[in-house]
């Protein structure tokens, strides 16, 4: 069943391509009925979630390259489950939100059907060479939608993004062929290498693979300073490619920290833990000072996922040094950061789905062009306040429990990198609420002085349920801990090899 949610999307795609000519309509239906389908069959992975004795569900082991062992090896735990299901929700709500794309409709469902496979292929994948071709071919896909969708700077945008991106995939490979290297039997095989701990001993082989692994996750992630490529990528991308960007594609990249790095790699992770936490929190203050001098604003909240990127990194650093003390304040960090994942791809896609909005009305994301739009859009104005408090992490929201589990679990171990931390959500605070002010709030300016229609429905039908489930996770959040906490004390066992 795990196979047919990774690879139907796909299956469609390749459909939609050998179709006839069809309309535009029509595909837009198929896109829409195979989102929802593959929604549907993750809602029933989760309902008969049930790890084995290897810790995982679903699981699927074929050889593939046996001269290698590298094999067809897929499952789900409490790790992947929760980002499987993010993305099957996010490719759902780009489908509903592009109801009024009209450029190369049939490319561009494609496309997304395209990249919600390779997506989903990261987060089930247990070898390492499976991983690396559907984290490649993610960048592929990127690049597309960006060069042929995007604004007027898009072509350069995505070349910057693919460059970027794919040195980054090159450094993870060059560090999944030295785990390869000092395996015994060699192997691909993820869990097999959890197994083993092949670079127990440390030494200098094993700081340059983790060196490797953490440069071509960190790229991807992005963290500071690899993060150079998000913010155009973000402001050029159309606003679908830049929810699936942030929402779906940053998370690979620290997927594969909790997933490859810190169970495969648990001593060298511990000894290095210090300078893990010293780039999370030089990447939750820089995103958030740069994020509040923007006049754009998509490119402000493009800043605010290295933010929040940040916070996920500091968790991670934070309990690798606690992993052998304190098993309790790992988990939480743990907990926390995989909560920040489901979180900021639910929220921040919502706010990417909105900045479209706006730029459909206005043609620009200059937050100087707009003013007194509550007025003219209420219904916009509460569907982007709403998105603003729940990226500041207010309480009620998942932001709130993603943050506090990060906190308390890195109090402890770190407490002035903690503090640190936690002005990055003053100044997010102050961002989002000045950003508000200038958009919505004061004079109507220029871009708002036509016909400007409110929030349409396929619009409110992608984003609405985002931050509705936004609000679920922070009133009601036992059914997604229930699920993470468990995969979390196992990492931590890991860990303190």
């Amino acid at each position: 069943m795990l196979s047919v949610v990774v690879f139907l999307p796909l299956a469609v795609a390749v459909g939609l391509v050998a179709m006839p000519r069809v309309s535009d309509r029509v595909v837009r239906s198929v896109w829409i009925a195979a989102t929802a389908a593959d929604l549907a069959l993750v809602v029933a992975l989760w309902i008969g979630f049930a790890p084995g004795p290897s810790g995982f569900a679903y699981e699927v082991n074929q050889r593939w390259i046996p001269t290698v062992s590298a094999g067809y090896h897929i499952g789900v735990d409490g790790l992947s489950l929760p980002l499987v299901a993010l993305t099957a929700v996010l490719f759902l709500a780009c489908a509903l939100y592009s109801l009024r794309q009209t450029h190369r409709m049939r490319a561009f469902a494609a496309l997304f059907l395209f990249l919600q496979t390779v997506c989903l292929g990261v987060f089930v994948s247990l070898d390492l060479i499976l991983f690396f071709v559907f984290f490649d071919l993610s960048i592929v896909g990127m690049y597309f939608v960006i060069a042929l969708w995007g604004h007027r700077g898009a072509a350069r945008a995505a070349l910057m993004f693919f460059l970027y991106t794919f040195l980054g995939s090159l450094a993870l490979l060059l560090g999944f062929i030295g785990l390869y290297v000092a395996s015994d039997p060699h192997t691909f095989d993820i869990v097999a290498l959890t197994a083993q701990n092949p670079l127990a001993g440390g030494g200098i082989f094993s700081v340059l693979v983790l060196l490797a692994i953490l440069v071509g996750l960190a790229v991807k992630t992005p963290t500071v300073p690899f993060h150079t490529w998000l913010p155009p990528a973000h402001t050029e991308a159309p606003a679908a490619g830049s929810a699936i960007l942030a929402g779906v594609l940053l998370k690979l990249g620290t997927y594969g920290f909790v997933r490859i790095a810190m169970p495969i790699l648990p001593g060298t992770w511990r000894d290095y833990s210090p300078a893990i936490v010293a780039i999370g929190v030089a990447g939750v203050l820089y995103g958030a000072f740069v994020a509040l001098g923007q006049n754009d604003l998509k490119r402000m909240v493009a800043y605010t996922s290295v933010n929040h990127m940040g916070y996920i990194l500091l968790a991670f650093g934070a309990a690798g040094l606690v992993a052998t003390s304190d098993a309790q304040a790992h988990d939480l960090a743990v907990t926390g950061a995989v909560t920040q994942m489901v979180s900021h791809g639910l929220i921040t896609g919502a706010l990417f789905l909105l900045t479209g909005v706006l730029y459909e009305r206005g043609r620009t994301y200059d937050m100087d062009a707009y003013g007194g739009l509550a007025a003219r859009t209420p219904w916009f104005a509460r569907v982007t306040a709403v998105a603003a408090f729940a990226s500041l992490g207010l309480p009620g929201f998942s932001g709130f429990i993603a943050e506090f589990q990060i906190f308390t679990g890195a109090l402890g171990p770190v407490p002035v990198a903690t503090a640190l931390a936690v002005v990055g959500i003053l100044v997010t605070a102050a961002l989002f609420l000045r950003a508000l002010q200038r958009v919505f709030l004061g004079p109507v300016r220029a871009a708002g002085n036509g016909d400007v229609a409110d929030l349409a429905g396929a619009e409110a039908a992608a984003i609405v349920p985002l931050l509705a489930l936004a609000v679920l996770i922070g009133v009601f959040p036992r059914f997604l801990l229930d699920v993470i906490e468990p995969a979390a004390r196992v990492v931590g066992t890991l860990v303190s090899r």
